[in-house]
């Protein structure tokens, strides 16, 4: 993350800088990014009233929804807003709250700062399954102005019987230096993932899905159990942000890279997401299946080939499986209303 496309923000801990319009370098060639005066990668303001004859839906997530390594008009919330209305649906609103690096907790944050009274009809809440990581961090790794990675703090929650509490708000401005932390800080940095050393020679070697195949490697052991604490807190950070919301909601889990490759097994996230929609009551889409069925040449192609996000097909994919779903929310909620 190059600070210079962000600005600090006192309680989501940064936002893209408002009105930026900027080209971003990348293996596909570069992309345009546009961000809208509130500070969300968008061509337009995000009206607080409703168009009228209009249906709006509110989409919250990370960089695969923000959309890295891809202009605006790509994104699969572009390509949902022009084809819903093809779906049967009035025309509709997309509004993308997607911010690049964040985690579930900083995203419920954008909803509170942002979106909460914002109208509209329907929210998707996009969680790319590495959040689990990012909720339980108190310190992020980013690159600043200048290129070089240093360590910024993150807010975040604590769950403390059955209670969140809201951590590092505001958080510091400056970036920490290592011998700054104490022992439960350092342990508390998000480098993404288990054995850093281990993957940084794997990657290095260019065997990395030869390995995960051959050993069953599981990236994300944290959803093993419903009793995980870092999957207690992302429940209870999600339950409290979808019982706030007086609106329909669809929960959509993103999987990894390795989902996609059939190189690990994404049951246990699955069921911890479907255990939660059914005790909210809340409708859950699992893109992966739709994924899956997608040709293994075609599908190594939904991603760049060194960048882990979507390429313009994948976005494309996903726009797809979820078309239909939310043409369905949205019609039952024009059923409600007649």
């Amino acid at each position: 993350m190059m600070r210079q496309l962000y600005e600090y923000h006192p309680v989501v801990g940064y936002r893209y800088i408002p009105r930026l319009r900027v080209r971003i370098p990348h293996e596909g060639g570069g992309y345009l990014m546009q961000v809208n005066e509130q500070g969300f990668r968008a061509d337009r303001p995000f009206a607080r009233a409703r168009t009228p004859g209009h249906r709006r839906v509110l989409v919250f997530g990370d960089s695969f929804t923000a959309g890295d390594a891809v202009p605006n008009r790509q994104r699969y919330t572009e390509l949902l807003e022009a084809r819903l209305p093809e779906a049967g649906t009035p025309p509709v609103e997309v509004y993308n709250f997607g911010l690049s690096s964040t985690g579930t907790d900083q995203q419920y944050l954008i909803w509170r700062e942002f979106a909460r009274d914002i109208e509209h009809d329907l929210v998707v809440i996009a969680v790319f399954v590495e959040n689990i990581r990012r909720v339980v961090a108190q310190f992020r790794p980013h690159h600043d102005e200048h290129g070089v990675e240093r360590l910024y703090a993150k807010p975040y929650y604590r769950l403390e019987n059955g209670t969140l509490r809201l951590c590092h708000v505001p958080p510091r401005r400056d970036p920490y230096e290592e011998a700054e932390l104490d022992a439960s800080q350092a342990a508390a940095v998000d480098h993404g993932g288990r054995f850093l050393m281990l993957r940084k020679v794997v990657n290095k070697l260019g065997i990395r899905n030869m390995v995960q195949h051959l050993t069953q490697y599981q990236p994300l052991p944290h959803y093993d159990s419903p009793a995980d604490p870092a999957w207690c807190l992302m429940r209870a950070i999600l339950t409290q942000w979808i019982r706030a919301l007086d609106r329909p909601v669809l929960l959509m889990p993103l999987p990894l890279p390795q989902h996609l490759d059939e190189t690990c097994d994404a049951t246990s996230y699955q069921a911890r997401f479907a255990e939660l929609a059914a005790d909210l009551g809340c409708r859950l889409h699992d893109p992966l299946p739709d994924l899956l069925r997608i040709a293994p040449d075609a599908r190594r192609r939904l991603r760049w080939d060194k960048d882990i996000h979507f390429t313009p097909a994948g976005h494309d994919a996903l726009a797809r499986s979820l078309e239909p779903v939310i043409a369905d929310m949205l019609g039952a909620g024009l059923a409600r209303a007649s």
